[in-house]
């Protein structure tokens, strides 16, 4: 940590410091020959929903094992609602805090109001755990067993153990990793209608639908770095593009050939794969086919989509969110 990131750290004006639920500079996590989080810094306001979003590896769950006090870093520094861990409040901290972990291993043969009771246990002001029950939709399954559960409805249970300790600050792993559309949407409920209590949410997703929907900010990562933070339609609108064009050639072309195209804002690709960002597709289709064929290039496959996150994240890395 460099002396000027702790004097900006500690400088910080008063009231932006209050409102902020959770801050932190030159963050730095090594493992052994990985940098999985490289000296970021992020801010995030007391009762805002923000997004980490990256593909897998990008460092997302490792940052909020940090902040959630799980995970010491190499370096940076790190405050939660005011506090920072390993000052003699740890417990205090934790106690306002609701923590949904990437995979939340339940024991299978406890029913689900036991299983709540046992998390109740471990805070001095939890939610009642019937009220609790009701929150995420599980009033049917009060009785049942946990290995008696679907995915969605052991996840919506995980996200239950969260906010039992009625907590002002929500963690959330990959909330909807692997749940079908229904399961996915009733946890979105649930995160909204925590929201719209005043809780705050940190959440980390590879989703880019899941950040539009819930997200007030975004900061997409990859590779242990943030390469951009803003509001969603902020970063789409930053692309400069209504529509985004893919298409595969029956042989190959120089993509500096497709710049100047009118109505085209931006072309990406190589050999046979193009995508083209498009602010007036009107314009931009006929030229585009004409310029093909004025070359001898036929199409074989090609797809238009309106801009989104994911489009953001292959301006900015020319790779796809979700690559290996």
């Amino acid at each position: 940590m460099t002396t000027e990131t702790q004097r900006a750290f500690n400088a910080a004006d008063r009231g932006e410091f209050d409102s902020m639920a959770v801050r932190c500079a030159g963050l730095v996590k090594r493992y052994e020959d990985v940098v999985a989080v490289a000296g970021i810094e992020l801010a995030v306001r007391r009762g805002e929903c923000f997004g980490l979003l990256g593909p897998n590896g990008a460092g997302k769950t490792t940052t909020v094992e940090i902040l959630e006090g799980l995970t010491v870093p190499d370096d940076g520094l790190v405050e939660v609602l005011g506090w920072r861990w390993g000052t003699g409040r740890d417990h205090d901290l934790r106690e306002r805090l609701g923590v949904q972990l990437q995979e939340t291993q339940l024991a299978e043969k406890l029913t689900v109001g036991e299983t709540l009771r046992l998390f109740a246990s471990f805070f001095a002001r939890p939610r009642p755990v019937d009220d609790v029950i009701g929150m995420v939709g599980l009033e049917d399954k009060r009785h049942a067993r946990v290995g008696k559960l679907s995915g969605g409805q052991k996840q919506r249970l995980a996200l239950a153990c969260a906010l039992v300790s009625d907590p002002e600050l929500l963690f959330l792993d990959e909330p909807t990793t692997g749940l079908d559309p229904q399961a996915r949407l009733n946890v979105w409920e649930v995160v909204e209608a925590f929201r719209g209590r005043g809780g705050t949410v940190l959440l980390t997703t590879h989703s880019m639908e899941e950040a539009a929907r819930l997200c007030d900010r975004v900061a997409i990562m990859d590779h242990g770095t943030i390469l951009a933070m803003n509001r969603p339609t902020v970063l789409v609108d930053s692309l400069g593009a209504e529509q985004i064009v893919e298409f595969e050639l029956q042989g190959e072309l120089d993509p500096l050939a497709l710049t100047g195209l009118p109505g085209v804002s931006g072309v990406g690709g190589k050999g046979s794969s193009f995508r083209l960002s498009v602010c007036r597709i009107g314009e931009a289709m006929p030229a585009l086919l004409s310029e093909l064929e004025r070359r001898g290039l036929t199409i074989e496959s090609l797809t238009t989509h309106q801009a989104t996150l994911e489009d953001v994240f292959v301006h900015l890395t020319g790779r796809a969110l979700r690559d290996e």
